[in-house]
């Protein structure tokens, strides 16, 4: 074990912290109490979307019909190699390979623009059929097929909501990768990776958000 001065030497034990080890043991408890909070934040829209899809379920599958299952699936394919990417990172820290690091960092943060860049066609797609909630919501096309109209458009409320939640915080976690790429490229993280590894616990909890949504809001029409 490191001694106190040679973990003050290299930066990165902050000043509120007896040792590395203390310091490391908080960032996981702090990272595990947040996911924990996102599990409450993201079950609660996901059961009152539940609520009214059973209230509402020919206009829920019908709506769910008109997504995309392709890119959808594409997508689902691009964050689990995400996923892995970022898993590979975490490893390359802790083995202390910088360029890896480095790399997998970069390699995890590509196949998140990936994937919001798909996600962009399919709200263009959305936009251009008159699916986005609002003034320009097709109601016709419902009522000419007997279903309630408001009710098709709470499921794309829905849909827009927790999806771009959920693009929202893919943006947050490639900032955070972005910026811990250039820290890294500057010596930082090398001997302590323990912030790649909180990083990563957050990726990887995002892309599991996303195992939830896929089925839920693509698949429900079969």
């Amino acid at each position: 074990m490191a001694s106190p001065v040679s973990e003050v030497s290299h930066g990165e034990l902050a000043h509120h912290f007896a040792d590395l080890g203390q310091q490391r043991d908080a960032g996981r408890l702090g990272m595990w109490i947040f996911l924990a909070t996102e599990v409450m934040f993201f079950g609660g829209v996901l059961m009152t979307y539940a609520i009214y899809r059973g209230e509402h379920l020919p206009e829920f599958r019908a709506a769910a019909g008109h997504q995309n299952v392709t890119l959808g699936t594409i997508n689902t394919i691009v964050l689990i190699c995400s996923s892995l990417t970022m898993a590979l990172a975490v490893f390359a820290a802790e083995t202390r390979s910088r360029t890896a690091l480095v790399r997998y960092l970069l390699f995890t943060i590509a196949l998140g623009l990936v994937f919001l860049v798909i996600k962009g066609f399919e709200y263009h797609h959305d936009w251009v059929e008159g699916l986005v909630p609002g003034p320009t919501f097709q109601a016709a096309r419902w009522e000419h097929e007997g279903l309630q109209a408001r009710a098709a458009e709470l499921y794309f409320t829905f849909y827009f909501i927790l999806t771009g939640l959920h693009a929202l915080h893919m943006i947050i976690g490639m900032g955070v990768l972005g910026i811990q790429a250039i820290l890294v490229r500057r010596g930082r993280f090398v001997e302590y990776p323990t912030p790649i590894e909180l990083t990563g616990l957050y990726w990887h909890f995002v892309d599991i958000v996303w195992i939830f949504l896929f089925p839920i809001l693509y698949l429900l029409w079969h």
